[in-house]
């Protein structure tokens, strides 16, 4: 599996970013490609620092260490996996603007490194090291983009 981190894996990505237009259509789901980027950016914006999630102590309690391992494992996402409130994006976003926006925050993990986390412990998956933080945030970006054939 690539890094985030790396240069070369971050450009994979953007690479692949660059590949959708407007009109892309989802293999499954309900997002538009425009939905999608905008949903992209709020983990990595969690990961910064800039997005405050809601805390769910006793979600976390109860369910973070064991989601924390399936989505940290080597293996793909599922479809249909659920996801956060603060990530579901319901309007229609300038598809323009989230694509760069997207590429701008991307770029970021290749600039500067184990860096760009701000955070060491996130709300719901609790302390992660940066290999895990490079895995969840490679494998999002993998899962979607996938989703809409890149």
């Amino acid at each position: 599996m690539e890094s985030i981190f790396d240069p070369q894996g971050n450009k994979n990505i953007i690479d692949r970013i660059h590949t959708l237009t407007p009109i892309t259509l989802s293999q499954w789901g309900k997002m538009t490609v425009s939905q999608m980027l905008l949903h992209c950016q709020q983990p990595i914006k969690v990961a910064y620092g800039t997005l405050q999630l809601e805390p769910k102590p006793l979600l976390a309690f109860f369910f973070g260490k064991s989601a924390k391992k399936k989505l940290t494992n080597k293996q793909p996402f599922g479809k249909g996996m659920p996801t956060s409130k603060e990530f579901k994006i319901t309007h229609e976003p300038d598809f323009e603007t989230s694509k760069k926006e997207l590429i701008e925050l991307v770029s970021i993990f290749a600039k500067e490194g184990h860096d760009a986390i701000k955070i060491d412990k996130h709300p719901f998956f609790g302390k992660m090291t940066m290999h895990e933080w490079d895995l969840m945030q490679w494998k999002h970006l993998d899962h979607h983009l996938k989703q809409f054939g890149a």
